[in-house]
């Protein structure tokens, strides 16, 4: 199925109160295990390429891959940047063929983050591409973050209503207590916070850090406008898990397939589990077009491994 943007994937999770995984992958195996879980599981899928992906494999591969894979399943899948770094940065991925862009100025002063997510809107709207802007800061635990910092960090909503009015951006990341890079789930959102938020902008909102906030707490963001949950953290180490185990399996084996096998189902796992506790599995029928009624999927435990 060719990409799709991420448009009415998100404005649909707004209005119905779930949410769509945004998994980011850094290889081959973690592409092929997010679209195939969610190809499973029938869910739209959001595969992100961060600014370490770029890094590690080129913006042209990273793209590349997502769009082979993409085009073997009949699920909407979406090839979104993640934080990208600047305007030109948002550009050449438009170019290159992604369908959802996102610009992050909030490192910046308010106007500057203003001006530029303004201006990678104007453009990627008059194609059709939607944009992600943040504001407020999620921080990382690498920087040893106090709860003092993440509550300081935090999104104000009367200037996320202004921004919104600014920049006529089509979703936005919202800080409301979740920490990038978290190896444990221990933190809990502002749920009051966010109910602000979505009061002021009506528009689907984005969480970031999701792998270090407890599931209860994002279930209630789900019901209150979150609608993009942005998962990095929890695929790695579910990916350097089946690492390990097969190291420890088989010492004397030379042939790295038999180990990133073992990885990329450890990754698809962490995915379904996080397809079916956003809400998602079960929205797409059996021609690529979403489900009519509509209906949540059912029957489904949660599982996977704590860290």
């Amino acid at each position: 199925m060719p990409l799709v943007t991420s448009k009415e994937l998100l404005q649909r999770a707004f209005e119905e109160h779930y949410a769509i995984g945004a998994f980011n992958a850094n290889n081959m195996e973690q592409v092929q295990a997010i679209i195939e879980a969610a190809q499973e599981e029938r869910a739209p899928v959001i595969l992100q390429v961060s600014q370490g992906a770029i890094r590690y494999a080129g913006l042209e591969m990273a793209a590349g891959m997502v769009k082979i894979v993409a085009s073997m399943v009949d699920i909407p899948v979406v090839l979104h940047l993640d934080h990208g770094t600047s305007f030109e940065q948002n550009i050449k991925c438009l170019r290159i063929g992604f369908t959802s862009l996102m610009f992050d100025g909030s490192k910046l002063p308010f106007e500057e983050n203003v001006a530029i997510t303004k201006k990678v809107c104007d453009i990627a709207h008059i194609v059709g591409i939607p944009v992600e802007a943040e504001l407020g800061r999620v921080l990382k635990a690498s920087d040893g973050v106090t709860p003092e910092e993440v509550k300081a960090a935090m999104t104000d909503p009367d200037q996320a209503a202004e921004f919104i009015r600014l920049t006529g951006a089509d979703s936005l990341a919202v800080a409301i207590g979740s920490v990038h890079a978290m190896q444990a789930r221990e933190a809990s959102l502002d749920i009051d916070r966010l109910k602000a938020i979505r009061d002021k902008v009506g528009i689907p909102l984005v969480l970031h850090g999701s792998s270090g906030v407890k599931h209860e707490s994002i279930l209630e963001a789900i019901e209150n406008g979150i609608s993009k949950v942005n998962v990095a953290t929890y695929l790695n180490q579910a990916f350097v898990r089946g690492l390990k185990e097969g190291i420890e399996k088989m010492p004397n084996e030379v042939d790295p397939r038999k180990f990133l096998a073992i990885s990329r189902e450890y990754v698809k796992e962490a995915v379904r589990e996080k397809i079916r506790l956003f809400g998602s599995a079960g929205r797409i029928d059996s021609s690529g077009g979403f489900v009519s009624p509509r209906k949540t999927f059912t029957g489904v435990k949660l599982g996977g491994t704590e860290e």
